[in-house]
């Protein structure tokens, strides 16, 4: 798909499939999570105008997108049942707990990713972290991440 900046989703998608990203103008900013390590270690991966990078399977990731920028990104046909998520961390630097996740059988990516993000802001509920008490945002702030 080809994919157009600028985007402020504060969500981790959760692919069970590796992902090609190809940055075609501008550059963006990929958020990873790496669970392998305790805690959980948060990277910010920049991908520049002309750069490719693969994103390993079942990696949490919020791509973050600027203005006037265009990537593509390819997902490999998932199986019959698989199951995608988004997830929202605290964002709290001194906690990092998982606040709200969903899971979801991908049919239309599009669709679905709109349908979440909506359930999850509009329930301050579901954005309030249970360990520290911080409520999470849907969006980022206008210049809260810096374009690479």
């Amino acid at each position: 798909m080809i994919v157009g900046g600028p985007n402020a989703r504060t969500d981790y998608h959760i692919n069970t499939t590796p992902e090609f990203f190809y940055q075609y103008k501008g550059s963006m900013l990929l958020r990873t999570v790496d669970e392998s390590t305790t805690p959980s270690t948060f990277q910010d991966i920049p991908i520049h105008e002309g750069s490719l990078f693969l994103l390993p399977a079942n990696t949490p990731h919020c791509p973050v997108r600027f203005k006037d920028t265009v990537g593509v990104v390819m997902e490999q046909p998932r199986k019959e049942g698989a199951v995608d998520a988004m997830r929202w961390y605290c964002r709290n630097k001194d906690c990092g707990e998982v606040v709200w996740e969903k899971k979801f059988v991908c049919t239309d990516l599009g669709t679905q990713v709109k349908q979440v993000v909506e359930e999850f802001a509009g329930d301050e509920e579901k954005r309030t972290c249970k360990a520290c008490g911080v409520v999470a945002r849907s969006k980022y702030e206008e210049g809260e991440v810096v374009q690479p």
